[in-house]
């Protein structure tokens, strides 16, 4: 069996390739927690992939049911609580249950809004899309807290409001690029108060009603920051310049965005290593998200 040790260095280069705007928070996590919040990201992300980009089997072939995949996956995630895991993922993921009461419940709600996300591509109203992102979003933010250590449970409520504000960054961003997966997440009932028809979002049309649709979804996302503030101060002296880097870094891309609201339509907007390293000394300077 792979060492633990190799383990959490798989996770760590899985971190560090596909979650470039969390890992630059991670990286100022202490060991135990830095190395905790690796494997949790590692098995977050497998699942995400799993839905994103299914295997033949996985799409329906040979009479297989397309979430196998996440089936199988949820299985090793039982595999992990009950202390035998067999993938390099779960063997650091077990070890940081050795230091970590971190809930099972909150990967397998990660899990449900996968399988989610493989049957549903449209959401009629804000409230469907609420219930999303409590599924793949205050799922993670409650695996978080258990890492981090938090004061009371009001530090729930705002982490569920930080949670909601990345993830509401993260649809807004990913307009353009969740459409080749024949996904919007951009309520219906938005589309229309905009006068914007799901046409064109499909064609990538740039007008005035598709910029305020984006605007106001950039603003939505950036009243949840400012929910989210009090949650500094629940968390333990050691998470806090963590976290606050994690949402630092993602209502710093809210800020690019509000300048250019249709690029969201154009390509996926990401920051420069520079950019990042400026959103490190700002909240140096200035500990708050927005």
């Amino acid at each position: 069996m792979m060492s633990v040790d190799d383990a959490y260095a798989e996770c760590r280069a899985i971190a560090h390739k596909h979650g470039a705007n969390f890992s630059v928070g991670f990286r100022f996590l202490p060991r135990a927690k830095r190395r905790a919040v690796y494997a949790a990201y590692a098995f977050c992300r497998v699942a995400d992939d799993i839905a994103d980009e299914p295997s033949p089997a996985a799409a329906g072939e040979g009479g297989r049911r397309p979430d196998e995949g996440l089936d199988a996956w949820q299985n090793e995630l039982d595999a992990c609580y009950e202390n035998h895991p067999t993938h390099p993922i779960t063997i650091a993921l077990a070890d940081a249950l050795q230091h970590f009461d971190i809930p099972k419940s909150a990967f397998i709600d990660l899990i449900d809004g996968c399988r989610q996300d493989m049957v549903k591509s449209r959401y009629e109203t804000f409230e469907e899309l609420l219930h999303y992102c409590d599924l793949v979003a205050t799922s993670i933010s409650d695996i978080s807290l258990s890492i981090f250590g938090y004061r009371t449970e009001r530090a729930r409520e705002y982490g569920r409001n930080l949670a909601t504000a990345l993830q509401l960054t993260n649809v807004t961003r990913d307009v353009g690029d969740d459409l080749g997966r024949d996904r919007i997440y951009l309520p219906r009932e938005e589309l229309r108060r905009f006068g914007v028809a799901e046409e064109e979002v499909i064609a990538r049309a740039e007008n005035d009603r598709m910029r305020s649709l984006i605007e106001f979804q950039i603003a939505r996302a950036e009243r949840y920051f400012n929910d989210a503030e009090p949650l500094l101060g629940e968390l333990a002296f050691d998470a806090r310049f963590g976290v606050l880097l994690m949402g630092g870094i993602y209502a710093t891309v809210l800020s690019k965005l509000r300048k250019d609201p249709l690029v969201v339509i154009r390509k996926r907007l990401s920051l420069t290593k520079l950019q990042k390293v400026m959103v490190v000394g700002t909240r140096m300077l200035r500990p708050h998200f927005v």
